[in-house]
């Protein structure tokens, strides 16, 4: 019996410690997705000013997605990095469009006040876009190439260092 359990603590602790080296390796924020390397999925939404955005307005730009909220913490905290990027990047042509997630319009409107959010944010009220995007949480941000393909998608705040590394991969 005691030689038993030492042939199963190898057959248990091998594996174990296989999942543990490969899963530690990974960044937890970024999540391997079946949308990485496929087209973004399109939109038409109203945004928060009552005008619309088509995800064919982005044609031809680098583009950045962020699912928010106004009573989402880590979405506030991004918010003066993407107006950063913008300012950074503009040169880029660099487009930044806000998808209003699990919260109503007008504590959104007056957020984006405050912050003085210069990019468009959209309403997506029967959660349609945040479905075709698999959202799971906010902040979530995709980051899609020129070409309208979706290279990276980051679950939790972005920070500086996150963006400008997910940033490079689509801005050439």
């Amino acid at each position: 019996m005691r030689r038993a359990r030492w042939l199963i603590v190898p057959l248990v602790a091998i594996p174990l410690a296989w999942i543990l080296f490969i899963g530690l390796g990974r960044d937890p924020s970024e999540i391997p997705s079946p949308l990485i390397g496929q087209p973004m999925p399109s939109f038409d939404l109203q945004t928060l000013d009552g005008g619309r955005l088509s995800s064919s307005d982005l044609t031809g730009r680098p583009v950045v997605v962020n699912f928010w909220g106004p009573s989402c913490v880590p979405c506030r905290d991004e918010f003066p990095l993407f107006k950063q990027a913008l300012s950074i990047h503009a040169a880029d042509g660099i487009a930044v469009v806000g998808v209003l997630f699990q919260d109503p319009a007008e504590p959104a409107r007056d957020f984006v006040a405050e912050l003085g959010a210069t990019w468009p944010t959209v309403l997506d009220p029967d959660r349609t876009v945040a479905g075709q995007y698999r959202v799971v949480a906010r902040p979530q941000t995709y980051f899609v190439d020129r070409d309208g393909i979706l290279r990276s998608i980051q679950i939790g705040e972005v920070t500086e260092a996150d963006f400008e590394r997910q940033y490079a991969a689509i801005a050439s």
